[in-house]
């Protein structure tokens, strides 16, 4: 497996069904409880606003815990992923919810093509620019898919925060790129960012990073106009092992100063009408 979306697949298919059992992503819940939320969706909640009657695609969805949730506000909801397994993941999730959401397997490059336009908000989380190679290319992708006037949401970990060395417990150290690069950083990990005791095949991933700037601007030549930047200082999950302290709300922070490093950060942008 030579191409990037060859390799990340293989990793994602591997680790589907061990998402969708592990106590992380909760999917249980989603049939004990109708007004549950994912950690994530709960934390964009305000800033999201109502989305009641709304269009909306989840780019990278996975296993579609974030898209269900985002159907419980009222939205009518597509989700994408190039995972096969993810997906039929994701179909399971929304019938434990009572949830209508259509799931579409394709590369995000291919979405268009995949879904249609004519979206009033398009939707990107925690974990995906990541695994793109090219971050203009996906702000032309994301343009392609809403409407004039539709919005652009995302929620990603901070291009700073992905440039840290994990496994220091003592120091924050950069390592790995910041800016991106045509090649990518290759990772073999056996593990998951969940709790789980599968052991896993697939453990390779191609993946780069884009710098906060390079985003921005990528958003702006393809005809959006930026509405909000907000940055953070926490992270769904526990990204610096050991150096980070679990917050009441699920979400986790650098406990020595966090106010030093940006975690996530919050764009929104709206597509221009003429």
């Amino acid at each position: 497996m030579n191409d990037y979306r060859d390799v990340n697949r293989a990793n994602w298919n591997d680790r589907a069904s061990a998402h969708a059992a592990s106590p992380d992503y909760g999917v249980a819940r989603f049939a004990d409880d109708p007004a549950h939320l994912s950690d994530v969706v709960r934390f964009d909640r305000e800033l999201l606003g109502d989305l009641s009657g709304l269009r909306g695609v989840h780019l990278q969805c996975h296993i579609g815990t974030d898209t269900v949730s985002l159907a419980r506000l009222g939205a009518t909801m597509t989700g994408l992923d190039f995972s096969d397994k993810s997906l039929i993941e994701a179909r399971k999730v929304a019938e434990l919810a009572g949830a209508d959401v259509r799931f579409v397997q394709s590369d995000v490059y291919d979405a268009r093509d995949a879904v249609g336009d004519g979206y009033d908000f398009v939707f990107t989380g925690i974990g995906a620019l990541c695994w793109l190679p090219d971050v203009a290319r996906w702000a032309r992708v994301v343009a392609s898919l809403l409407r004039p006037g539709g919005r652009l949401f995302l929620r990603e970990g901070h291009p700073m925060l992905w440039s840290l060395q994990d496994a220091r417990t003592d120091a924050l150290v950069v390592e790995f790129p910041y800016f991106e690069r045509s090649e990518p950083t290759v990772w073999t990990e056996n593990g998951s960012y969940v709790s789980t005791d599968v052991e896993f095949t697939h453990n390779t991933t191609h993946e780069w990073n884009h710098g906060l700037g390079e985003i921005v601007t990528a958003v702006l030549d393809a005809g959006l106009t930026l509405t909000g930047l907000v940055e953070h200082q926490s992270v769904p999950w526990e990204a610096l092992p050991g150096q980070m302290t679990l917050l009441p709300n699920g979400e986790w922070q650098l406990t020595d100063r966090p106010w030093r490093l940006p975690h996530t950060y919050t764009l929104q942008a709206v597509r221009n009408t003429v």
